[in-house]
Protein backbone atom coordinates (compact mmCIF):
# COMPACT_ATOMS: atom_id res chain seq x y z
CA UNK A 1 0.00 0.00 0.00
CA UNK A 2 1.57 3.13 -0.85
CA UNK A 3 0.31 6.89 0.38
CA UNK A 4 2.89 8.47 -1.69
CA UNK A 5 1.36 12.16 -1.90
CA UNK A 6 -0.86 11.83 0.98
CA UNK A 7 -0.40 14.23 4.54
CA UNK A 8 -1.06 12.49 7.31
CA UNK A 9 -1.45 14.62 11.11
CA UNK A 10 -1.05 11.97 14.27
CA UNK A 11 -1.92 13.98 17.01
CA UNK A 12 0.23 12.55 20.51
CA UNK A 13 2.73 11.28 18.15
CA UNK A 14 6.21 11.67 19.50
CA UNK A 15 5.90 8.28 21.70
CA UNK A 16 4.31 5.77 22.30
CA UNK A 17 1.01 4.44 19.81
CA UNK A 18 1.22 7.73 18.11
CA UNK A 19 5.17 7.77 17.06
CA UNK A 20 4.50 3.33 16.58
CA UNK A 21 1.74 4.97 13.47
CA UNK A 22 3.00 7.86 12.70
CA UNK A 23 6.21 5.59 11.30
CA UNK A 24 4.23 3.06 9.72
CA UNK A 25 2.29 6.06 7.82
CA UNK A 26 5.54 6.68 6.73
CA UNK A 27 6.92 3.68 5.76
CA UNK A 28 3.71 3.51 3.16
CA UNK A 29 5.04 6.58 2.42
CA UNK A 30 2.66 9.51 3.54
CA UNK A 31 4.36 12.93 4.53
CA UNK A 32 3.71 12.79 8.13
CA UNK A 33 3.19 15.35 10.85
CA UNK A 34 4.58 14.60 14.53
CA UNK A 35 2.48 16.67 17.48
CA UNK A 36 2.67 16.94 21.12
CA UNK A 37 2.20 19.43 23.81
CA UNK A 38 5.95 20.52 23.80
CA UNK A 39 8.03 22.35 21.79
CA UNK A 40 11.90 20.87 22.34
CA UNK A 41 14.41 20.32 20.29
CA UNK A 42 14.33 16.44 20.37
CA UNK A 43 10.84 16.53 19.08
CA UNK A 44 12.19 18.28 15.76
CA UNK A 45 14.98 16.05 15.95
CA UNK A 46 12.79 13.13 16.16
CA UNK A 47 10.81 14.36 12.87
CA UNK A 48 13.89 15.03 10.75
CA UNK A 49 15.18 11.09 11.87
CA UNK A 50 11.96 9.79 10.71
CA UNK A 51 12.33 11.95 7.60
CA UNK A 52 15.65 10.39 6.41
CA UNK A 53 14.89 7.18 7.32
CA UNK A 54 11.79 6.64 5.31
CA UNK A 55 12.55 9.28 2.43
CA UNK A 56 9.14 11.71 2.90
CA UNK A 57 8.53 15.11 4.31
CA UNK A 58 8.23 14.31 8.16
CA UNK A 59 7.25 18.11 10.27
CA UNK A 60 6.36 18.79 14.08
CA UNK A 61 4.48 21.26 14.87
CA UNK A 62 3.56 21.72 18.71
CA UNK A 63 -0.12 21.52 19.83
CA UNK A 64 -1.74 21.78 23.09
CA UNK A 65 -4.73 19.10 22.46
CA UNK A 66 -6.68 20.35 25.48
CA UNK A 67 -7.39 23.83 24.15
CA UNK A 68 -9.83 23.87 21.01
CA UNK A 69 -7.63 26.62 19.46
CA UNK A 70 -4.49 24.76 19.07
CA UNK A 71 -6.49 21.86 17.46
CA UNK A 72 -7.51 23.71 14.66
CA UNK A 73 -4.27 25.54 14.58
CA UNK A 74 -2.67 22.03 14.36
CA UNK A 75 -4.49 21.72 11.11
CA UNK A 76 -4.44 24.84 9.14
CA UNK A 77 -0.79 25.32 9.92
CA UNK A 78 0.31 22.00 8.86
CA UNK A 79 -1.59 23.42 4.89
CA UNK A 80 -2.79 20.09 4.21
CA UNK A 81 -4.63 16.65 5.75
CA UNK A 82 -5.36 13.86 3.99
CA UNK A 83 -5.45 11.71 6.79
CA UNK A 84 -6.04 12.61 10.61
CA UNK A 85 -5.42 9.90 13.37
CA UNK A 86 -6.90 11.29 16.34
CA UNK A 87 -4.47 9.63 18.73
CA UNK A 88 -3.95 12.07 22.06
CA UNK A 89 -4.85 11.03 25.43
CA UNK A 90 -4.08 10.97 28.67
CA UNK A 91 -4.67 8.73 31.84
CA UNK A 92 -6.31 9.22 35.72
CA UNK A 93 -7.02 6.33 38.03
CA UNK A 94 -10.08 7.08 40.50
CA UNK A 95 -13.21 6.36 42.43
CA UNK A 96 -16.15 8.95 41.19
CA UNK A 97 -16.51 10.33 44.09
CA UNK A 98 -12.93 10.77 44.13
CA UNK A 99 -12.41 11.73 40.70
CA UNK A 100 -10.68 15.36 40.87
CA UNK A 101 -12.78 17.74 38.48
CA UNK A 102 -9.82 19.51 36.55
CA UNK A 103 -8.30 15.64 35.74
CA UNK A 104 -12.22 14.78 34.31
CA UNK A 105 -12.07 18.00 32.39
CA UNK A 106 -8.73 17.11 30.71
CA UNK A 107 -9.47 13.67 30.08
CA UNK A 108 -12.61 14.72 28.20
CA UNK A 109 -10.48 17.34 26.52
CA UNK A 110 -7.87 15.92 25.31
CA UNK A 111 -9.30 12.53 24.76
CA UNK A 112 -12.37 13.41 22.70
CA UNK A 113 -13.21 16.93 22.28
CA UNK A 114 -9.72 17.13 20.94
CA UNK A 115 -11.13 14.96 17.81
CA UNK A 116 -14.05 17.13 17.17
CA UNK A 117 -11.86 20.01 16.67
CA UNK A 118 -9.58 18.24 14.75
CA UNK A 119 -11.82 16.96 12.43
CA UNK A 120 -13.85 19.71 12.17
CA UNK A 121 -10.46 21.80 10.83
CA UNK A 122 -9.54 18.51 8.87
CA UNK A 123 -12.70 18.14 6.70
CA UNK A 124 -13.02 20.81 4.55
CA UNK A 125 -8.95 20.03 3.03
CA UNK A 126 -10.22 16.21 2.64
CA UNK A 127 -13.51 17.72 0.99
CA UNK A 128 -11.27 20.08 -1.31
CA UNK A 129 -8.37 17.08 -2.05
CA UNK A 130 -11.21 14.15 -2.74
CA UNK A 131 -10.20 12.03 -0.18
CA UNK A 132 -9.98 11.83 3.34
CA UNK A 133 -9.26 8.83 6.31
CA UNK A 134 -9.97 9.66 10.12
CA UNK A 135 -8.56 7.02 12.41
CA UNK A 136 -9.55 7.78 15.86
CA UNK A 137 -7.79 5.54 18.53
CA UNK A 138 -10.24 4.92 21.11
CA UNK A 139 -9.23 1.58 23.31
CA UNK A 140 -11.20 -1.83 24.48
CA UNK A 141 -12.92 0.90 26.95
CA UNK A 142 -14.23 2.63 24.17
CA UNK A 143 -16.49 -0.79 24.26
CA UNK A 144 -16.71 -2.32 27.45
CA UNK A 145 -15.52 -0.78 31.05
CA UNK A 146 -13.46 -1.04 34.27
CA UNK A 147 -14.07 0.31 37.45
CA UNK A 148 -11.85 3.92 38.19
CA UNK A 149 -11.53 4.91 34.68
CA UNK A 150 -14.91 7.00 34.31
CA UNK A 151 -13.47 9.99 32.74
CA UNK A 152 -11.65 7.85 30.19
CA UNK A 153 -13.94 5.27 29.37
CA UNK A 154 -16.68 8.12 28.76
CA UNK A 155 -14.55 9.34 26.22
CA UNK A 156 -13.30 6.74 24.51
CA UNK A 157 -16.76 6.01 24.56
CA UNK A 158 -17.70 9.14 22.97
CA UNK A 159 -14.97 8.61 20.49
CA UNK A 160 -16.64 5.45 18.88
CA UNK A 161 -20.21 7.22 18.75
CA UNK A 162 -17.93 10.57 17.16
CA UNK A 163 -16.56 7.95 14.74
CA UNK A 164 -19.94 6.97 13.53
CA UNK A 165 -21.02 10.82 13.13
CA UNK A 166 -18.40 11.47 11.02
CA UNK A 167 -18.70 8.86 9.00
CA UNK A 168 -22.87 9.07 8.18
CA UNK A 169 -21.95 12.62 7.66
CA UNK A 170 -19.47 11.86 4.86
CA UNK A 171 -21.15 8.43 3.81
CA UNK A 172 -21.52 10.03 0.29
CA UNK A 173 -17.89 11.34 -0.01
CA UNK A 174 -14.20 9.36 -0.27
CA UNK A 175 -13.93 9.97 3.07
CA UNK A 176 -14.17 7.36 5.96
CA UNK A 177 -14.17 7.84 9.63
CA UNK A 178 -13.31 4.40 11.85
CA UNK A 179 -11.99 3.90 15.39
CA UNK A 180 -9.25 1.67 16.24
CA UNK A 181 -10.04 -0.29 19.67
CA UNK A 182 -6.53 -1.48 21.04
CA UNK A 183 -6.40 -3.43 24.28
CA UNK A 184 -3.11 -3.43 26.40
CA UNK A 185 -0.64 -2.11 23.69
CA UNK A 186 3.62 -2.32 24.80
CA UNK A 187 4.86 0.95 24.92
CA UNK A 188 8.04 1.98 26.71
CA UNK A 189 5.36 3.90 29.02
CA UNK A 190 3.81 0.08 29.73
CA UNK A 191 7.24 -1.58 29.74
CA UNK A 192 8.34 1.14 32.70
CA UNK A 193 5.45 0.10 35.06
CA UNK A 194 6.33 -3.81 34.83
CA UNK A 195 9.13 -3.72 37.25
CA UNK A 196 7.10 -1.51 39.81
CA UNK A 197 3.87 -4.54 39.09
CA UNK A 198 6.29 -7.34 39.55
CA UNK A 199 7.58 -5.79 43.23
CA UNK A 200 4.23 -5.42 44.51
CA UNK A 201 2.76 -8.68 43.39
CA UNK A 202 5.70 -9.99 44.47
CA UNK A 203 5.69 -12.36 40.61
CA UNK A 204 8.12 -13.18 38.41
CA UNK A 205 8.27 -10.46 34.74
CA UNK A 206 5.82 -13.04 32.86
CA UNK A 207 3.86 -14.01 35.88
CA UNK A 208 2.26 -10.73 35.96
CA UNK A 209 2.05 -9.67 33.07
CA UNK A 210 0.07 -12.59 32.02
CA UNK A 211 -1.95 -12.69 35.88
CA UNK A 212 -2.33 -9.18 36.32
CA UNK A 213 -1.50 -6.58 33.17
CA UNK A 214 -3.07 -8.68 30.44
CA UNK A 215 -5.56 -10.41 33.37
CA UNK A 216 -8.67 -9.62 30.50
CA UNK A 217 -6.73 -9.82 27.48
CA UNK A 218 -7.11 -13.31 26.28
CA UNK A 219 -4.14 -13.61 23.94
CA UNK A 220 -2.01 -13.29 26.79
CA UNK A 221 0.06 -11.15 25.03
CA UNK A 222 0.63 -7.39 24.16
CA UNK A 223 -0.42 -5.76 20.96
CA UNK A 224 2.88 -3.73 20.02
CA UNK A 225 3.01 -0.25 18.25
CA UNK A 226 3.61 -1.61 15.23
CA UNK A 227 0.48 -3.93 14.72
CA UNK A 228 -1.53 -0.69 15.65
CA UNK A 229 0.39 1.59 13.05
CA UNK A 230 -0.26 -1.22 10.58
CA UNK A 231 -3.92 -1.42 11.25
CA UNK A 232 -4.02 2.62 10.73
CA UNK A 233 -2.46 2.01 6.94
CA UNK A 234 -4.93 -0.95 6.14
CA UNK A 235 -7.37 2.02 6.68
CA UNK A 236 -6.59 4.32 4.30
CA UNK A 237 -5.65 1.40 1.70
CA UNK A 238 -8.42 1.07 -1.18
CA UNK A 239 -9.42 -1.99 0.65
CA UNK A 240 -10.76 -0.39 2.95
CA UNK A 241 -12.69 1.98 1.32
CA UNK A 242 -16.42 0.54 2.02
CA UNK A 243 -14.93 0.45 6.11
CA UNK A 244 -16.82 3.32 7.44
CA UNK A 245 -18.28 4.32 11.42
CA UNK A 246 -17.42 0.67 12.79
CA UNK A 247 -14.12 0.01 15.10
CA UNK A 248 -11.64 -2.50 14.81
CA UNK A 249 -10.44 -4.22 17.86
CA UNK A 250 -6.89 -4.82 18.63
CA UNK A 251 -7.04 -6.31 21.78
CA UNK A 252 -5.73 -10.09 21.81
CA UNK A 253 -9.74 -10.68 22.24
CA UNK A 254 -10.76 -8.67 24.95
CA UNK A 255 -14.03 -7.57 23.95
CA UNK A 256 -14.60 -10.96 22.89
CA UNK A 257 -15.64 -12.18 26.34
Amino acid sequence: MSLTGKTAIVTGSNSGIGLGIARELARAGADVVLNSFTDRDEDHALAAELSQEFGVNVRYIQADMSRGDDCRALIEQAGACDILVNNAGIQHVAAIEAFPVEKWDAIIAINLTSAFHTTAAALPMMRKAGWGRIVNIASAHGLTASPYKSAYIAAKHGIVGLSKTVALETAEEPITCNAICPGYVLTPLVEAQIPDQMKAHDMDRDTVVREVMLARQPSKEFATVEQIGGTTVFLCSDAATQITGTTISVDGGWTAL
